[in-house]
């Protein structure tokens, strides 16, 4: 399929941390489901010190129905595109390749999947809530786990927002925070794949996973995708998902 860049104008460009934004805009979107991804592109300097074009795929945090577009990301050192991005401010515009792509999306499932565990580190967690502020989220699954790492506790963003879900769905949802580098109320300290291994997301979550019913999603660092796939593999015997050979464990490497 042909990708095609659209204009998209910056509504606002939110700075949530230190290095996290939301950068909302609006744009002809063609149709996608929700957890699929878009490159963004944005002219900076480059190395020989001209003006060129740069690209990088960012998911979407709205869903395919809400009228303006959304993307959570974070700066990086030397990063032309996320440093690009973040100094967009309303009014300014950036392009946008169409259609959107990839299979990290509710509808790869398998359909007797009671519980659906979601974790994610840093701006990982942007695809999952476009899925669920999706109906079918809510209709498919008994449970569903967001689990959201962050070093630092002032990077757990978008609380609001995972407020409302436990608030219109307080028998399905729950969220479990994880934060590495401090210590933070209500949250669980350490590494995904240790919290899995060593049972503590469960015992938080007082739900089991297991291939019997439970599907894990991933997406964040390759570490964590790493570590965690490894983990579910060795104890759970959970194995990876692929479009021809259905399993337990979807992934998404964010960075």
């Amino acid at each position: 399929m042909a990708t095609n860049w659209i204009t998209a104008k910056v509504i606002e460009n939110r700075k949530l941390t230190d290095r996290h934004y939301a950068l909302i805009f609006e744009a002809e979107l063609l149709p996608f489901q929700a957890g699929q991804f878009a490159r963004l592109q944005i002219e900076a300097i480059g190395d020989e010190g001209k003006l060129e074009k740069f690209a990088n795929p960012y998911s979407f945090i709205n869903s395919p129905d809400e009228k303006y577009g959304e993307v959570y990301f974070n700066t990086v050192p030397d990063g032309k595109v996320s440093n690009g991005l973040a100094a967009l401010k309303a009014g300014d515009t950036v392009e946008i390749a169409q259609p959107c792509v990839g299979f990290f999306v509710l509808s790869q499932i398998p359909k007797d999947v009671k519980n659906l565990w979601m974790f994610s580190t840093g701006t990982g967690i942007g695809p999952y809530l476009s899925m669920l502020k999706t109906a079918d989220a809510w209709e498919r699954f008994e449970k569903i786990i967001l689990v959201h790492a962050v070093p630092y506790a002032n990077e757990l963003c978008y609380a609001e927002l995972i407020q409302q879900f436990a608030i219109e769905h307080p028998d399905k949802f729950q969220f479990i925070p994880v934060v590495s580098r401090e210590e933070h109320e209500g949250a669980l300290k350490g590494r995904i794949p240790a919290l899995i291994e060593d049972g503590d997301l469960e015992k938080k979550a007082n739900l089991k996973i297991n291939k019997e019913d439970s599907h894990v999603m991933l997406c964040g660092n390759s570490g964590m995708l790493k570590d965690s796939k490894a983990i579910l593999k060795e104890q759970r015997e959970m194995d990876r998902h692929l479009n021809h050979k259905p399993g337990h464990v979807s992934a998404e490497q964010y960075f």
